[in-house]
């Protein structure tokens, strides 16, 4: 089941980010944030984006939410895209459904252009966003280092 996020997920929606944080290189943070700082970033996105979780039996297998991709005025109309799976729910659709769920969402509130920033070496997610329309339209090499290694970062946009 797809639907809003709500701040009382944020225990769960650590959960998952956490072993991103942790253990690969798709997220660039070193140190997972604490329980309140998740808190605070989910609610400053449900106030400038679109949050949606996807829940299985009660339990939170999956998030995406979007928010302003640049601050200066004239990106009012772009937003910047993310979502995280749990490990044990990645090819499952579930990406997908919470992908479309997400750009209709940002389609209604108006929005123009989505972007997602990924870390290259994340295929998995870069095949997702190609199979939705997103078309790759960067390529920073060696912006990133973690777990001993250099990483690069892709950018793909969404035109509404």
């Amino acid at each position: 089941m797809i639907r809003p996020l709500l701040l009382s997920d944020t225990p769960q929606i650590l959960n998952i980010y956490r072993h991103y944080v942790e253990a690969t290189t798709i997220s660039f943070e070193l140190v997972p944030p604490t329980l309140e700082e998740m808190r605070q970033r989910l609610a400053l996105f449900l106030e400038q984006g679109s949050c949606w979780v996807c829940e299985e039996q009660g339990e939170i297998v999956g998030y995406c939410y979007s928010h302003p991709w640049k601050e200066r005025a004239a990106y009012h109309l772009t937003q910047e895209t993310t979502i995280y799976l749990a490990p044990q729910w990645q090819g499952r659709g579930l990406g997908r459904q919470l992908m479309l769920r997400l750009i209709e969402s940002c389609r209604q509130r108006g929005c123009c252009a989505l972007i997602a920033c990924i870390t290259a070496n994340n295929h998995a997610s870069c095949r997702l966003h190609e199979a939705l329309g997103f078309k790759k339209v960067s390529h920073f090499e060696r912006v990133g280092y973690k777990l001993g290694q250099y990483l690069d970062v892709v950018d793909y946009e969404l035109l509404l």
